[in-house]
């Protein structure tokens, strides 16, 4: 073989693995923007249930008020719960990865299991950790040991 030659390569050998094809920064963020929108419509319906079923308006006047530090971490955690276990559940996809066909996999291609998807979502609570995404390759990736690629 010359060396300007490239080997041949084996698509039908067992062993072969095609090269992901990562999603691009753009639909990352827009995952993001359809997975918060989300998040907030489930929550919105739920606080307006649990006020009706209860009848207790106290209950949506509370959050309300809610300290407004307290109120952007506990928001915080919980997009990080909800992202995290329908991830899990899913095996990597969320509303948004739905729409753009996209999916967190591990960095071998295989899909991920609940409590990898759970740990991406809980790696979001960390401070600043949106930030990390301006790189590329977001800490909730590196932390799991996962990539989100085409489908």
């Amino acid at each position: 073989m010359d060396n300007n030659e490239t080997p041949e390569v084996n698509y039908l050998a067992n062993d072969y693995k095609a090269p992901l094809n990562y999603a691009t920064v753009g639909q990352r963020f827009l995952n993001y923007i359809i997975d918060l929108i989300s998040f907030y419509l489930l929550f919105i319906g739920l606080t307006a249930a649990i006020t009706v079923i209860s009848g207790n308006m106290n209950f949506a006047n509370a959050l309300g008020e809610m300290n407004p530090i307290l109120d952007r971490l506990m928001t915080l955690v919980l997009f990080a719960t909800y992202v995290g276990i329908v991830e899990g559940v899913t095996g990597g996809k969320t509303l948004g990865k739905l729409i753009t066909s996209t999916r967190a996999v591990y960095e071998d291609g295989t899909r991920i299991e609940f409590s990898t998807g759970f740990l991406r979502g809980l790696s979001r609570a960390v401070p600043f950790e949106a930030f990390s995404a301006f790189g590329g390759h977001p800490w909730h990736d590196r932390w799991t040991d996962t990539r989100v690629v085409k489908e």
